[in-house]
């Protein structure tokens, strides 16, 4: 399964130009997996548990799940090496044919359009928060006009977010990298310290235990996870940066950077949801007071993470909007600044769309876990199915003993059916939420 022998029609190995020689060491690409699953997901996990029925039933279905995560990740890693493409739309498109490779596009840009909702949705969620610390001895009913979220947010996404945002490259945003790690580690400490010392203003009872309503609740964890671990879409760029790109050696850095998460993961949802049992928030961070001095520094730590994530979510779905435009554009034989997606223009014009619509979204939505089961559903599509069709039809050209074969296309095949049930789970679930 190391490399590509055999044929169909539209379907050869293509080997990485020269030019883009893969530089990246292991432990660069633990931590990149590492920072791409840990984002604004952590927040929702203790809620999750809760609708889940508690911390057993809830575990169980996370770790039954990080089982088709790894899979998926090495499925990907060995997909682009049967493919010879360095993105995940191109394997999916190159292995699955164009009809579902315009289909992982759309796919791409909806999931990237509703994780840039969240991030705003977060920033705002702490915002709030920092307003009320600011101003104590207001009531939150008659703070004033300007530190209301909805002048605040599109305030910082008008000085900041959007600056960030329209540059043609964002190579400097690896110097934020590590930003968001540590932010995750901190919260994920603070929220276990604070179960043990009790949050400030907050008296803790002796809470039953709780069961899950129906078999059906249990499910319910799977949207957060999804969110939470997805990590995919960034996969086939990071293996094909790798200096070593065995197969082998790929899926050690899968286990290695999703044990991780989990860990991370599991800590915050256990102990959030122990702390503050049926009464959890979806943002586990409005659950704590206000003014609280630790809580407010994990708020700051985890917002400018939040703020320096974002334009890279707007830049990957900004790239798959720019080659539509290229490819519109090369039919109709245009010319000129317009006909240039890159260009200052269309870039300008494309960043400023995508500002304006996720923040009018993120206004609109007032609860972080409508957003998250919306996601959840989509992002089905990059964790199980799209993996799971791209392992059928890789193996079905691939020349191995029959039994091999036989196995690995009935994951694929089982891969593609749990990612359909999720995806209509979540998206039904989210849908009776919003109406």
């Amino acid at each position: 399964m190391e490399g590509f022998t055999g044929g169909r029609p539209g379907l050869r190995e293509k080997p990485v130009p020269a030019a883009a020689s893969p530089t990246l060491s292991s432990l660069g690409a633990v931590f990149i997996l590492l920072k791409s699953a840990l984002g604004a997901g952590l927040l929702n996990f203790p809620w999750a548990f809760y609708k889940a029925g508690g911390v057993a039933p809830a575990l169980l279905v996370e770790l039954v799940s990080l089982v088709f995560l790894i899979s998926g990740l090495v499925i990907l890693g060995y997909a682009a090496s049967v493919s010879g493409q360095a993105t995940y739309q191109g394997v999916v498109g190159e292995l699955c044919g164009p009809i579902v490779g315009k289909l992982c596009e759309a796919c791409f840009i909806v999931n990237l359009l509703m994780i840039s909702v969240a991030f705003l949705r977060v920033i705002g969620d702490q915002l709030e928060k920092l307003c009320d610390f600011l101003l104590p001895s207001v009531p939150p009913a008659l703070q004033p006009w300007y530190a209301d979220q909805r002048f605040t947010l599109p305030l910082l996404s008008a000085l900041v977010i959007l600056p960030l945002s329209v540059p043609r490259e964002i190579g400097f945003q690896k110097y934020t990298s590590i930003l968001g790690t540590l932010a995750a580690c901190y919260l994920a400490l603070v929220i276990v310290v604070q179960y043990y010392l009790g949050p400030q203003g907050l008296v803790q009872e002796t809470r039953p235990a709780l069961r899950a309503s129906s078999w059906t609740s249990v499910f319910s964890v799977f949207p957060t996870i999804c969110f939470g671990f997805q990590c995919h879409e960034a996969a086939v760029s990071i293996y094909r940066s790798l200096r070593n790109q065995s197969l082998s050696h790929w899926a050690l850095i899968s286990v290695l950077a999703l044990l991780a998460c989990c860990l991370i993961y599991s800590l915050t949802g256990v102990y959030g949801f122990l702390t503050f049992g049926t009464e959890v928030s979806a943002d586990i961070l409005m659950s704590y007071p206000g003014n609280d001095v630790v809580i407010i520094v994990a708020r700051a730590l985890f917002g400018v993470s939040i703020v320096t994530v974002y334009p890279i979510a707007l830049f990957l779905g900004r790239s798959v909007m720019q080659d539509f435009w290229r490819r519109s554009c090369c039919r109709a034989g245009g010319r000129g600044a317009l006909a240039e997606p890159s260009g200052p223009w269309v870039r300008g014009l494309l960043t400023v769309l995508w500002v304006a619509v996720t923040l009018a979204m993120a206004l609109f939505l007032p609860d972080l876990s409508e957003i998250i089961g919306i996601i959840g559903g989509i992002s089905s599509f990059f964790i199980f199915i799209f993996p799971g069709l791209c392992l059928v039809c890789a193996v079905s050209v691939e020349p191995m003993a029959p039994h091999v074969k036989c196995c690995l296309e009935a994951w694929g095949v089982l891969s593609v059916l749990v990612g359909t049930f999720i995806f209509g789970q979540s998206t039904v679930a989210a849908a009776l939420e919003l109406f």
